[in-house]
């Protein structure tokens, strides 16, 4: 058994790729895989039986582990009681006539043990249709505490197996909770699962707080807070909870920052005298330089994955546009020409695209582009979209969506690039200014 590096301190949870009994493997050209395209995409049926082992914390990591795959509009389960047969071990050989019955493509068997504080997960994942197995099976120990984490790692592997695209489940997204009436609104960070669970509190309501963005190692996060009665720019390490000002200098407005790739640079707006910029900080150090020169509103930078250059948001052209710059400096490349203003831009992962929020008219849209500006793509349309950030894969966008009126409260939403399955995320609050992080390690 080869022992992957520990998930964190404080989770504990080790992922181990051990091979498991699977029985005979078959010869097998082409693994049962779904194609992800812009056309119309079947779900790929998948029956998730009870999990074996100890049958409590089994049934909540299968709940889990159905809910990731099924979310993603990828995968239709094959309902529990349909299934003719209910195997009564781990190690049990797999009746494939029996699933393809119930038309079911793929399989997902499991086993959830729970010895004093910690539980051991095995799981494996079968092809229905050629009869054998996809992979080799695995197995996840953890603290009993942190199931769900293992529950999304069992997802994690599932979806990658059959989809060929990167993981996402087992990460992180950090938002901004509102309440209170829409002209006096209280706000506070917290950051939770990417499924709305785990929530944990990062500043309390004492002070307006906006816009937090992860780090690319998960471990900090940057804001723009007014606990001084100006807005400023604060980091925060999330494990101590503690955070410390990048920014105290009261004559200028600091706002909008986001770090670098590597963590080592910090590009954020700072206006002075009505006149806003993009600058560059030193994160550790605290020196900084200006990156844009413009008597125009340069805000909403961020950084492609190669830590080179930064796409953001001007209006030098006259209205809202995006436009793209190296951290070298000089003339900036406008990338944005539809119709309408464009704003709150965001790199992809992948690199190969960036998302954005756009208003044609009174209607506003999440949007995605290449980063020259082809291939623009309108994924959403309502009375206020805006906000964008992209899951660790660069699959997914999560995005803020506002609801008309006088009590119109900010509501977390997701939507594949495809344009397909937008779902609002199962919070019983209002929350906004999403930044999904990185995958757990």
């Amino acid at each position: 058994m080869i022992l992957a590096p520990a998930l964190a301190p404080a989770l504990a949870i080790a992922a181990a790729a051990a091979m498991l009994p699977v029985g005979p493997v078959m010869a097998q050209d082409t693994p049962l895989r779904i194609e992800i395209t812009d056309g119309v995409i079947e779900p790929m049926s998948i029956a998730i039986p009870a999990f074996h082992g100890d049958e409590e914390i089994a049934a909540r990591v299968r709940q889990v582990v159905a809910d990731d795959l099924t979310g993603t509009g990828l995968f239709r389960e094959v309902p529990i009681e349909s299934h003719q047969v209910q195997p009564t071990s781990f190690t049990e050989a797999v009746s494939y006539d029996d699933w393809r019955a119930v038309d079911a493509q793929a399989l997902v068997s499991a086993e959830v043990r729970q010895m004093g504080e910690n539980i051991s997960v095995r799981f494996r994942l079968f092809d229905v249709v050629s009869g054998q197995p996809q992979g080799d099976g695995m197995q996840f120990d953890a603290r009993a505490s942190d199931w769900r984490r293992a529950a999304h790692k069992i997802a994690d592997q599932v979806y990658v197996r059959l989809t060929g695209e990167k993981p996402y489940f087992d990460s992180r997204v950090a938002f901004v909770q509102e309440t209170g009436p829409k002209n006096a609104r209280i706000k506070r960070i917290g950051v939770m699962d990417y499924d709305g669970e785990n929530i944990l509190w990062m500043t309390d309501s004492s002070s307006l707080v906006l816009a937090p963005k992860f780090s690319a190692d998960g471990r900090r996060l940057l804001y723009t807070s007014y606990d001084s009665g100006f807005p400023q720019i604060r980091v925060m390490d999330i494990a101590t909870v503690t955070s410390r000002p990048l920014t105290q200098d009261t004559s200028t407005m600091a706002f909008a920052p986001t770090f670098s790739p590597d963590g080592r640079w910090v590009a954020y707006s700072r206006e002075n005298g009505g006149n806003t910029d993009i600058w560059l900080m030193d994160a550790a150090t605290g020196a900084q330089r200006p990156l844009t020169d413009a008597p125009s509103i340069e805000t909403s930078p961020s950084f492609s994955p190669d830590g080179r250059r930064i796409v953001f948001e001007s209006d030098r052209s006259g209205t809202p546009q995006l436009y793209i710059m190296g951290l070298e400096g000089g003339e900036p490349t406008r990338i944005s020409f539809g119709d309408g203003r464009y704003g709150s831009p965001t790199w992809s992962p992948k690199g190969d695209m960036i998302a954005f929020t756009s208003q044609v008219g009174e209607r506003f849209h999440i949007g995605i582009m290449r980063t020259d500006g082809s291939a623009e793509k309108t994924l959403t349309e309502s009375f206020l979209d805006e906000g964008p950030t992209w899951a660790p894969n660069g699959r997914v966008v999560m995005f803020t969506r506002v609801t008309p009126g006088g009590s119109g409260e900010p509501r977390l939403h997701s939507v594949d690039i495809t344009g397909r399955n937008m779902r609002p995320l199962d919070l019983d609050f209002a929350a906004s200014d999403p930044s999904w992080g990185p995958l757990m390690p």
